[in-house]
C-alpha cells in the first residue's frame, strides 16, 4: 500500500511521493525550552515519531532526515531565567535555564519512546543564517527596517494566508497584531528586534547598528533551509502553528528563495483537552509529561502507557486527555504484554498495521490489528507490532506504584516481598511463595509472572489494583 498523508496546504489526503527518496526530510517546531513540557506539547512528538518510524520502515534507515528545532532565545526564556537565577547576569542564567530544560525534555521524550530526530539545531547556533536569510529578503524588497527592526512586508507575498485560508480580517484578529506605527501595513511581522539591556543580543542585519535578536518566525525557516534545503517533503506541528507561525514560514522562505513553495506536504495534529476542557492553569488541569511519570492524581504512569493513550486517537482528531482513557491505555498495554512475555519474538511488522499506518498514521486502526493479533493469539507478530509502534520488543516491566501515602504497600517493601517470593519458589517452597502472593494481594498488588524470553528466568512484575 502506497503511503498516503493529510496536506494542510490542499486539504486533502495525498500520495506521498518524495523529492528523493534516498533522502526523504521532514522538519517539525520543537520546544521553547524555559519549562517542563506538558502534556499538548508531548503530541506533536508522539505523532511526528511514528511518522519517523514508518518513513525508516518504508525507505530505510539511513534514508531519511528528521530535524526538530529547540528554541533557546525568547521572552519566556529570559524571564524564567530572570526569576530562577536573580543574582546572575541574564545571558549566564538563560544558559542555565536552558540546559537544564533542553535535558529536561529530552528525559521524558525518551521515556514516551520517543527516537531522537536526526539534527536537533538550536536557535542561537543558526543566527548567521536567520541574518542572511533577512538581508536577502531586503534585498527582494519583502523586507523593511524600521526604528531598529526589519519586519517583512506581507504584501510582497501574493498569496499570503494559503495555507490557513483566513481572510485579512480574520488572519489579523489570529494574529493579535500588534500595532506599531512603523509598520507600513498592520499584518507586517518581525523578521528581527531590538534587544534590551543585558538581553541576549547579536550584529543586526540590514545595516542597522545596534545590536538585537530575531523573531521567532524566522528562526524555523532558517533552521529548515540550513538542515533540509531551500524545499523539502514534510513540515509539522500542532495545528495552533498553522497561523501565524507556519504562514509566516512560509512566506519568508518562498521569498527569500523565489519558490513558490516550502514543504510539499504540511501536516498537523489536532488539539489536546484534559478532561474535557481546554488545559489551563487556572483551571487546574494542566499537566506536564514529568508529572505523569513521576505521579499524576496519585499514581506514576510508564510512558508506554502515555504513548498508546496518545495513538488511540487520530493525530488529526481533538483528543480528550482523561484519567479513565489513560487507565483504560495502561490495563491494555499490560494485559498484551503479560501474553507476549512468554513468546519468541518476530521480526516483521504485519502487513495490516503497516497498511494502517500508511494510511495517514491510521493508529485507531492499527490499535484495532493489535486487537485482532492478540485475540487469534498471534503473540509473535503482536511483539513485532508493537516494536515498530515504538516500543522496545523486549519485556517491559510496566508498574504502576501508588503515591497516595499509605493506601498501597511501599514500592521498596512490594519489591523485597517479591524477591522473597522468587527466592521460595527456586527453593521449591511453594507454601511460602503463595503466602507471600496473598499478603500482597491482600495490600491490593497485583503479580504477573512470566519468564524473561532471553535468559528464561522467571521475572514477576506488579501493579496496584484498582
Amino acid at each position: 500500500m502506497s503511503l498516503t498523508i493529510y496536506n494542510t496546504l490542499t486539504r486533502r489526503k495525498e500520495a506521498f511521493t518524495p523529492l528523493d527518496p534516498t533522502n526523504v526530510r521532514l522538519y517539525v517546531c520543537g520546544p521553547t525550552v524555559y519549562d517542563y513540557a506538558h502534556i499538548g506539547n508531548a503530541r506533536p512528538v508522539i505523532v511526528f515519531d511514528v511518522l519517523f518510524r514508518l518513513l525508516r520502515h518504508v525507505y530505510g534507515p539511513d534514508h531519511v532526515t528528521y530535524v526538530r528545532n529547540i528554541t533557546d532565545v525568547d521572552d519566556k526564556i529570559n524571564a524564567r531565567a530572570a526569576k530562577d537565577y536573580p543574582d546572575l547576569p541574564l545571558n549566564e542564567a538563560i544558559r542555565k535555564v536552558t540546559e537544564k530544560t533542553e535535558a529536561q525534555f529530552k528525559s521524558d521524550m525518551h521515556a514516551l519512546g520517543a527516537l531522537d530526530p536526526t539534527v536537533e539545531p538550536r536557535a542561537t547556533e543558526h543566527i548567521g543564517e536567520m541574518r542572511a536569510m533577512i538581508d536577502r529578503l531586503i534585498a527582494k524588497g519583502s523586507a523593511y527596517v524600521a526604528e531598529g527592526h526589519v519586519l517583512f512586508s506581507v504584501s510582497s507575498m501574493p498569496d499570503y494566508g494559503k495555507l490557513s485560508g483566513r481572510s485579512v480580517d480574520e488572519m489579523m484578529a489570529g494574529a493579535r497584531v500588534e500595532v506599531a506605527p512603523f509598520k507600513k501595513d498592520p499584518m507586517d511581522f518581525v523578521l528581527w528586534k531590538p534587544s534590551k539591556p543585558g538581553e541576549p543580543s547579536w550584529p543586526s542585519p540590514g545595516g542597522i547598528e545596534s545590536p538585537g535578536r530575531p523573531g521567532w518566525h524566522i528562526e524555523c525557516s532558517a533552521m529548515s533551509e540550513a538542515h533540509l534545503g531551500e524545499v523539502f517533503d514534510i513540515h509539522g506541528g500542532g495545528i495552533d502553528l498553522v497561523f501565524p507561525h507556519h504562514e509566516n514560514e512560509i512566506a519568508q522562505s518562498c521569498c527569500a528563495h523565489g519558490t513558490d513553495k516550502m514543504a510539499q506536504v504540511w501536516m498537523h495534529n489536532g488539539f489536546l483537552q484534559v478532561e474535557g476542557e481546554k488545559m489551563s492553569k487556572s483551571l487546574g488541569n494542566f499537566v506536564t509529561v514529568h508529572e505523569l511519570l513521576t505521579g499524576w492524581h496519585g499514581y506514576a504512569w510508564p510512558g508506554e502507557a502515555l504513548r498508546f493513550n496518545m495513538i488511540r486517537t487520530h493525530y488529526r482528531q481533538p483528543l480528550d486527555w482523561t484519567l479513565v482513557s489513560l487507565d483504560e491505555a495502561h490495563k491494555t498495554l499490560w494485559d498484551w504484554y503479560g501474553d507476549v512475555e512468554s513468546h519468541e519474538p518476530a521480526h516483521e511488522t504485519p502487513a495490516a498495521v503497516v497498511d494502517a499506518l500508511s494510511d495517514d498514521l491510521n493508529t485507531p486502526k492499527v490499535i484495532a490489528e493489535l486487537h485482532k493479533l492478540h485475540s487469534a493469539k498471534r503473540f509473535a507478530e503482536l511483539r513485532a507490532a508493537l516494536g515498530f509502534l515504538g516500543f522496545s520488543g523486549k519485556r517491559i516491566n510496566i508498574e504502576r506504584k501508588s503515591l497516595g501515602g499509605g493506601k498501597a504497600a511501599e514500592s521498596a517493601d512490594v519489591d523485597g516481598l517479591i524477591a522473597a517470593r522468587l527466592e521460595a519458589r527456586k527453593a521449591k517452597d511453594f507454601a511460602e511463595a503463595d503466602r507471600i502472593r496473598d499478603e500482597l494481594q491482600a495490600k491490593g498488588i497485583v503479580l504477573k509472572d512470566a519468564k524473561n524470553p532471553e535468559t528464561g528466568e522467571l521475572e514477576t512484575t506488579w501493579e496496584v489494583a484498582r
